[in-house]
């Protein structure tokens, strides 16, 4: 059997200084703690020590996929240095669109207490403000098997968004999609991990390499 990996990184921490949910608007880059993400990142996959002083073994990468986002493509640079890859950028591992793009999310000063905006919010199984879950799984999945196919035997990487990536797992491990937010396990520049034997999912890992400069940026708005 042949065994790969697919590993799913989230991007680091974005400068968005208003507060809004930037979805798929260009422009947004990483802020200098991201840049620092985006590095930290590279070298535990190139098997560094990190701050505690451990590594994990230098991952065998042949493949670096991004989103065609600013802050998937800033994420994805010091990984392509340090492996020596080029960055293929792939639309079907972007972030979900949705109607709110470019506004604040919440119900104070947010979007949510005009009522212009209330009817986006019917359905959240579906849901009724972006694009449907089930169509983000579909274009992500196809995304991680055509990595799969293309390392095949080594390891991959794609650097992607939050929901995306939160979506794919649920659909890996067959769990609902619909889900809370709030609960979702990817932090900022987190990998999951997609172990295959052949074409048939073997596990799933999940770490967060920059666990140590989370706090306060685990909250900023976007995904």
């Amino acid at each position: 059997m042949v065994s790969t990996t697919v590993h799913l990184l989230r991007h680091g921490e974005v400068h968005n200084p208003g507060g809004v949910l930037y979805g798929r608007i260009p422009g947004y880059h990483l802020s200098e703690r991201g840049h620092e993400m985006a590095r930290r990142v590279a070298a535990h996959l190139a098997g560094e020590p990190g701050p505690d002083g451990t590594s994990r073994p230098r991952a065998d990468l042949a493949l670096l996929v991004a989103s065609p986002l600013q802050r998937a493509q800033e994420t994805a640079a010091p990984s392509s240095e340090a492996f020596g890859l080029e960055i293929t950028t792939d639309d079907r591992v972007i972030e979900a669109a949705n109607h709110f793009e470019g506004l604040t999310f919440g119900v104070g000063d947010g979007s949510l207490r005009h009522p212009k905006h209330w009817p986006y919010l019917w359905n959240p199984l579906r849901p009724s403000w972006g694009e449907p879950y089930v169509e983000q799984v579909a274009r992500m999945r196809a995304a991680v098997a055509d990595a799969r196919d293309r390392a095949a035997g080594h390891e991959a990487l794609i650097v992607s968004h939050q929901l995306p990536v939160w979506l794919t797992r649920l659909a890996f491990e067959n769990r609902r999609l619909w889900h809370d937010p709030r609960k979702r396990q990817c932090s900022l520049a987190s990998l999951t991990s997609l172990r295959f034997e052949d074409d048939a999912l073997a596990a799933i890992h999940y770490s967060e390499p920059v666990a140590d400069l989370l706090p306060g940026a685990a909250t900023t708005p976007g995904a």
